[in-house]
């Protein structure tokens, strides 16, 4: 079957990713890939929440450059823990300073636990799309994302999960693909499906020590090949009502549509990260000092966007492992994300550590997502 490739040239900066207390978090997950990041540049900085000087021209020099469409995501860290009334600053400067006719779309993600109505009220009246993240029932949850205390937090994730539900905020679940649920596909979607989820994201947990070695959590290529077939497989009856990521990426590329997951996209120019001081990142992945693309203090989007730091990073993505050359799926995956290609610093030239785990679910899925594709698009 031939298939399309998408993607586009290094070009213009499409969306932020802004980090506005940088990787503070309420939390103490055991799988945090913040934990123990010795190349982290801002981990002794004494205070990590991006000032309001910060914030105003970063809404200002944004909604300049992105016009007429502007899309600005939040993350952590836990990005609540700017607290909202920074949000509600951040409201109010759109309002100043975006231009008649202008888009512009907020998200969130969040951990859920300090949401309540104030945050709520906030979300639905400027229609923010919230991702929360919830890995499943609360002895699945709690096995790793525990509490500063060490106690579980599922119990205020959910009942993040009823505000918004209750104040109608528009949400997706982000679920991460642990040990924890590996080999629990079935339950795990049948449980979101009796929350009323229409919107699932499953992460496939992939975290190393310094020698390379997968941690404890880790789920293997094969394991999460399985997580995703099976997932299809329960999910196709209900593919008309509930949206799951990893199938809609697929399903988009299938259409000759740029996914919405950067990692199958031709160049990883995509987004760029801005830190709590401004500083500006190609990738949440990559937040080092020798990928540093500028500030938003110092210099124009337009300088950061041309910036040979900034080309030389999108285009490493192009250049594939010896397997990838001959892969009849090479178009639909594109290399895989740098992130995961388990090469040596400063290299991508090794596989994508889910590579197998790709290759199972093409194999399981391509067909009957191209025949609805083919249906949807006469």
């Amino acid at each position: 079957m031939q298939l399309p490739v998408v993607g586009a040239e290094v070009g213009r900066i499409q969306s932020l990713l802004i980090k506005p207390a940088s990787a503070l978090c309420n939390l103490d997950c055991s799988y945090c890939f913040y934990l123990d990041r010795d190349s982290d540049p801002y981990r002794d900085a004494p205070a990590r929440r991006m000032p309001v000087g910060i914030l105003e021209r970063l809404v200002e020099t944004w909604l300049w450059y992105s016009y007429p469409n502007s899309t600005l995501a939040f993350q952590g860290g836990e990005p609540t823990l700017a607290g909202a009334e920074f949000f509600e600053k951040l409201v109010a400067l759109e309002e100043r300073h975006g231009r008649p006719g202008q888009s512009i779309g907020n998200s969130m993600q969040t951990n859920g636990v300090l949401l309540d109505d104030r945050w709520c009220r906030l979300f639905k009246a400027y229609n923010w799309l919230i991702g929360l993240s919830l890995d499943g029932p609360e002895e699945i949850h709690d096995t790793y994302r525990k509490d500063r205390g060490g106690a579980g937090s599922w119990r205020k994730v959910m009942r993040g999960l009823e505000t918004m539900s209750r104040h109608s905020v528009e949400f997706n679940i982000l679920c991460v693909v642990s040990q924890a649920n590996v080999g629990r596909a079935r339950e795990i979607y049948r449980f979101f499906r009796k929350l009323g989820i229409g919107h699932l994201q499953y992460i496939p947990l992939a975290e190393f020590d310094a020698e390379g070695n997968p941690l404890p959590f880790t789920i293997t290529s094969e394991q999460y090949g399985r997580f995703l077939k099976e997932t299809f497989d329960v999910w196709w009856p209900d593919r008309r009502r509930v949206r799951i990521r990893a199938f809609d990426n697929l399903a988009e590329a299938i259409a000759g549509v740029p996914p919405g997951n950067c990692a199958l996209h031709k160049t990883c120019d995509s987004y760029v990260v801005v830190e709590y001081n401004g500083d500006v990142y190609p990738c949440d992945f990559f937040v080092e000092p020798d990928q540093k693309l500028g500030s938003i203090a110092d210099d124009t989007w337009e300088e950061i966007a041309r910036r040979a730091k900034r080309r030389e990073f999108a285009l490493a993505k192009t250049k594939p492992a010896a397997e990838c050359v001959t892969c009849e799926y090479q178009a639909l995956c594109l290399n895989g994300c740098p992130h995961l290609r388990r090469a040596p610093r400063g290299r991508v030239e090794d596989l994508d550590y889910f590579c197998s785990a790709y290759k199972t679910m093409f194999q399981h899925t391509l067909e009957p997502l191209t025949r609805e594709v083919q249906r949807l698009m006469r």
